[in-house]
Formats: structure tokens, sequence, C-alpha cells
């Protein structure tokens, strides 16, 4: 098997773990915690591709998050190839993914409300967890 991603982090690792439970991940993408060369968190989000995408498998990733009592509101935004698990304020403020202002919008967010990105951090590890852990049935 021959993956486009590589995993730089324990946080990255995990994250594919959670997310391979459901099936066979094609492509990943998780932006760093922390910019070392600016000194600050940065809001976190994270792109995915299932190889074989299985029926029902978003419907209950979203539920999963959904039920979550996060600090900060979160989607899974399926509007592209590929998925993204995203702060509900980022797609707000970036008016979607597919806006050029996207990464203006992270990087103001990053800079300006660290509050507010130490906060989805922490909501984003408790996903992670929550996805290791959610029953999956053998239909």
């Amino acid at each position: 098997m021959t993956n486009e991603w590589m995993i730089v982090s324990s946080r990255g690792e995990q994250a594919v773990q959670a997310l391979s439970r459901f099936g066979e991940i094609a492509w990943f993408k998780l932006p760093t915690e922390f910019n070392a060369a600016h000194g600050y968190a940065q809001v976190p989000y994270m792109g995915w591709r299932y190889a074989f995408p299985q029926e029902g498998v978003a419907q209950l990733i979203e539920a999963a998050v959904r039920d979550l009592p996060t600090q900060v509101d979160w989607e899974i935004d399926r509007t592209r190839r590929n998925w993204v698990l995203v702060p509900t304020r980022l797609l707000r403020e970036a008016h979607g993914l597919a806006d050029p202002s996207f990464r203006d919008v992270v990087h103001s967010i990053n800079v300006q409300d660290q509050e507010f990105c130490l906060k989805a951090l922490s909501d984003f590890e408790l996903i992670i967890q929550h996805l290791l852990q959610v029953h999956i049935s053998e239909d």
C-alpha cells in the first residue's frame, strides 16, 4: 500500500488511528498544533480521504463529533474530495473551504485569538479520543 500522506506527530498518529477504524485512509493532513517560529498555538483542523468510503461512515463520525461537549462548534465539511474536520467558525468567517481567504482566516485566528485556538486544541484531543472509542456496528 502506498500512501501519499505521512505522519509527523503522535497527535497525527492518533488521528489516523481513529479515522482508520472507519476505513482505509488514502490521504491525510493535519497542521502542527504550535508554530515554533512565531510562538503561538494554531487552530486545529484535519483533512482526510478514504480509499473506499463506506456508506454511513460520514454520518457516524458527524454524530460522534456532534454529541461531544466541545468548547467550540465543529463540523465535517464534505463538499470537496477530501473531508475536513474544522471548527465551524473557520468555515463561517472564510465563507467555506474553497474560498481563497480560508488560509488568511486561519492565520488571523492563530495570531489574534489564542484563547479560541487553545479551546479548539483541547476539543480536538477530545474528538480524537472519542473517535478511537466509537462503537462500529458489524452489519
